[in-house]
């Protein structure tokens, strides 16, 4: 008698994406299959941006997942990210950065997280030796999560300019706006996003700027100079700093979806829609273990 096989060997892929104990983006993998009908990866082991992404738009309405080797891409660049980002998610599949990390905890932390290849903030997948030993797990789930929780926050810092308002009895009562736009109706806005990348440049307006041009020559100050500048009111610059976080809806519930697609008489058409419904894949990443047990000679080859 063979060994007992696990329950989900003879389910359905659908029926497996409806299991509740399931994480996320496990879930959504499976629901891929199940719309796709296609559980192909294709290897990407190609050496420049052009190819990998024209590869991937060959491929990418029949699989559900790409493997890709970046470190071996000689013209890496954000560009290469931003591109296949933009595929995967116009085709609908998830990528697998084949890593293969194999080294101390505060190391592959580093590795996953830093460097030209920010692999955790882009690759929904990737994978890891299992001889550093048990603790490699741990530590790329850490790096995984602050990773995540960065890509996702956005610091915002507005500056502005402006002149104090003098109340009634002479006092300080805030500021003028009305003379702020007349001296300096300029602000200026500079977002820093976490994401590697995704940059943005602040915008600014040089007709509503004044700019001052230098004296050629320098001339003391009279007397009576400055006594008419002691009565000019100072200016006050505020600056304002916003740290935002945003978080991803739900996504449909698979078993919805497929049990959509298994009813409609225009598979094609609904298969389409359902994946439009499914939507991008959830704010997680995955992990694979290389137990590597099919190489002769390795540690777990019977003496």
């Amino acid at each position: 008698m063979g060994p007992k096989q696990h329950p989900s060997r003879s389910q359905t892929f659908s029926a497996r994406a409806e299991s509740e104990t399931l994480p996320a983006l496990t879930s959504y993998l499976l629901s891929l299959i199940a719309l796709k009908q296609s559980n192909l990866c294709v290897s990407a082991d190609v050496h420049t941006t052009s190819t990998l992404l024209r590869l991937a738009e060959e491929v990418g309405d029949s699989i559900c997942v790409l493997k890709t080797h970046v470190d071996i891409i000689d013209d890496f660049s954000d560009r290469t990210i931003k591109g296949l980002q933009e595929i995967a998610k116009r085709k609908y599949f998830l990528i697998f950065e084949d890593r293969k990390f194999g080294d101390i905890g505060n190391t592959v932390q580093s590795q996953y997280t830093r460097g030209p290849l920010r692999v955790a903030t882009w690759a929904h997948l990737t994978n890891a030796h299992i001889f550093p030993g048990p603790t490699i797990i741990p530590s790329l789930h850490t790096a995984a999560t602050s990773a995540l929780i960065s890509l996702n926050q956005s610091v915002s810092t507005e500056i502005s300019t402006g002149t104090p308002r003098s109340s009634i009895d002479g006092s300080a009562g805030g500021v003028d706006t009305e003379t702020e736009a007349e001296i300096s109706p300029h602000k200026i806005t500079v977002t820093n996003f976490n994401n590697p990348f995704h940059t943005q440049t602040p915008s600014f307006n040089p007709a509503s700027s004044s700019s001052a041009q230098p004296s050629s020559s320098y001339q003391p100050l009279s007397p009576d100079s400055m006594i008419d500048m002691s009565h000019r009111r100072s200016s006050v610059v505020t600056a304002t700093t916003t740290i935002s976080q945003t978080f991803e809806p739900s996504p449909p519930n698979p078993a919805t979806l497929s049990r959509s697609l298994s009813s409609s008489s225009d598979t094609q058409l609904d298969r389409a829609t359902a994946l439009r419904e499914l939507g991008p894949p959830p704010h997680a990443r995955g992990l694979l273990l290389l137990a590597q047990m099919s190489s002769e000679g390795n540690m777990f080859t019977p003496a």
